[in-house]
């Protein structure tokens, strides 16, 4: 008895806290150091999947990445994963940074002429040339690594548990159907448009189709333009991305798989977004919403940009960056915009790469790289300059600044239109920009506290979650591991065809009951009647 309260006086809540953890870490859902294979996109993509890569391998799993030889962001080498590279046929490089500032370019180019048929054709007809001609580089690159059997069979003695992909583009789609493996989407967008399209009900009356720039509440004209933009959609499918997948589905997995079917049969769905941001609509169990999984609480700045935020007092201080496509704008458009930074009393620091604007001001500072999460979570931070990307909306949303949208290319002006629905931001055409137009949007987000009292509502409800969305993808993706896949969440409507998913064929025999009734009793009443004349006619006689 003296021993056991000479122990217990000792390491009463010592021994207390060892035991709870033990029993709290035996009920745990655990998933044991697994292989995962990650074929990735190059760009912007690839930022926010090396956030999740990185955790992944912070829990002890596994990493392999499926690069280019030619890639622009995706390093060969890397502490948390090891990577195969693969060789692009001579020729496609879509993957440089020369290859999106070009295009980039000249898309600022025909937008000059928008409003126009002609320039909506030309826009289009150059953007679909550009997505035919980068699905074709991805598909050379699968085929690179099906007809290496040596990579192939190295890949299945790996014994992977799952691959990890962005379905953007779909070489990681059949790279995961050609060895049997268990996927998960990190995704917004598919190789057709918005990914809910391809599982969800999706009624274009209300929910906005990638490209059409319009909210969720439409009037008629907006709706018309709705349609028009997911009519573009279908083309995109049936005519640019898909007969490029697709004949690799009938070269190495036969006439009955396409690809739609595939990206419709993966297991999780991981989407970069959440309904604070997102317009509601319907959804399926199997997507599970990471939305600002890459946001993280501002850490110190570098000393030198400290000392540069500090000295501009009580106006604080607007940041400017315009995404991985930073030196493809022209040197007429980043004047305009030294222009208007010039004339405002708050310092800036802009992201630039390029020439140094000819008349750029003594309160701009120019930057070839910045801590943009950081900066955003500065106190002193007034607005951000965006050109509406994923990562820094959500960053911006995060740490509650209002933005100044200069949408370029892309989804970028479907983003920035969520948030200036939702009074957070106010969008430029960038293609019409003057300096005046820039200074007086700055002046009007700065000091109508309409726009940052909406953002840091949206601060708000977005962190107001019982689990982080890191947390959370994590969990599902080794939920995935652990499982050997996840089918029971997956709807198998991809399995009917067009006709059975929307009930015509019931549609088809409902009607032709109801006509076979119809012909009945008309052929009975016909009867009825000739049968009574004969019968008159025989009293007559």
């Amino acid at each position: 008895m003296h021993i056991q309260e000479t122990m217990v006086g000792r390491f009463p809540w010592k021994i207390c806290s060892a035991l709870i953890l033990a029993l709290l870490t035996i009920n745990m859902p655990c998933c044991n150091s697994g292989k995962i294979l990650v074929f990735p996109i190059d760009g912007s993509h690839w930022v926010n999947m090396n956030f999740i890569v990185r955790e992944l391998h912070a829990k002890g799993h596994n990493i392999t990445v499926v690069r280019s030889m030619s890639s622009w962001y995706i390093k060969e080498k890397a502490a948390h994963y090891t990577s195969i590279s693969i060789p692009l046929p001579e020729g496609i490089n879509i993957e440089s940074e020369e290859f999106m500032a070009s295009f980039l370019r000249r898309m600022l180019e025909i937008r000059r002429g928008e409003g126009s048929p002609l320039a909506f054709i030309i826009l289009h007809r150059e953007l679909f040339s550009m997505l035919s001609e980068a699905h074709r580089a991805v598909c050379q690159m699968v085929v690179t690594m099906f007809e290496d059997q040596q990579l192939m069979k190295n890949l299945q003695d790996t014994h992977f548990d799952l691959v990890l992909t962005d379905p953007g583009f779909a070489g990681g789609v059949l790279v995961a159907r050609y060895l049997q493996l268990p996927m998960v989407f990190n995704v917004r967008w598919i190789i057709t448009g918005e990914g809910h399209f391809a599982i969800a009900p999706s009624p274009i009356s209300y929910i906005p189709t990638l490209g059409s720039r319009v909210p969720d509440k439409m009037d008629l004209v907006q709706k018309a333009k709705n349609m028009l933009h997911y009519g573009l959609g279908l083309y995109i499918d049936r005519f640019v991305s898909s007969p490029h997948y697709n004949a690799l589905c009938a070269r190495y997995f036969g006439p009955d798989v396409d690809i739609y079917s595939l990206i419709q049969s993966a297991d999780l769905w991981l989407m970069r977004v959440d309904f604070v941001f997102e317009f509601p609509r319907p959804t399926m169990p199997n997507i599970v919403y990471m939305g600002g999984f890459q946001c993280q609480p501002a850490t110190s700045l570098p000393p030198e940009l400290e000392e540069f935020v500090e000295s501009s007092g009580e106006h604080g201080i607007i940041i400017m960056s315009l995404g991985t496509l930073v030196n493809g704008l022209p040197t007429e458009l980043t004047d305009k915009i030294a222009t208007a930074f010039a004339q405002l009393p708050q310092k800036v620091i802009w992201r630039h790469i390029g020439n140094r604007p000819s008349n750029l001001g003594n309160n701009t500072l120019l930057v070839k790289w910045m801590p943009q999460n950081d900066l955003l979570g500065h106190p002193k931070t007034r607005a951000f300059v965006a050109h509406g990307g994923t990562n820094g909306v959500y960053e911006a949303i995060y740490h509650g600044v209002p933005i100044v949208g200069l949408p370029l290319i892309f989804d970028q002006f479907d983003n920035l239109i969520r948030l200036q629905v939702r009074g957070a931001a106010k969008v430029l055409e960038v293609t019409t920009l003057d300096s005046g137009d820039l200074l007086h949007a700055l002046q009007e987000v700065l000091r109508d506290p309409f726009y940052r009292r909406n953002m840091q509502r949206l601060s708000r409800l977005h962190r107001d979650q019982p689990i982080k969305p890191m947390d959370n993808a994590l969990f599902w993706i080794e939920y995935v591991m652990r499982n050997k896949g996840a089918a029971h969440l997956r709807t198998e409507s991809y399995k009917m065809p067009w006709y059975v998913y929307h009930c015509l064929d019931v549609i088809a025999v409902l009607l032709a009951a109801v006509v076979a009734c119809l012909l009945a009793i008309i052929a009975v009443c016909r009867l009825v009647c000739c049968t009574l004349c004969i019968k008159r006619k025989t009293k007559c006689q």
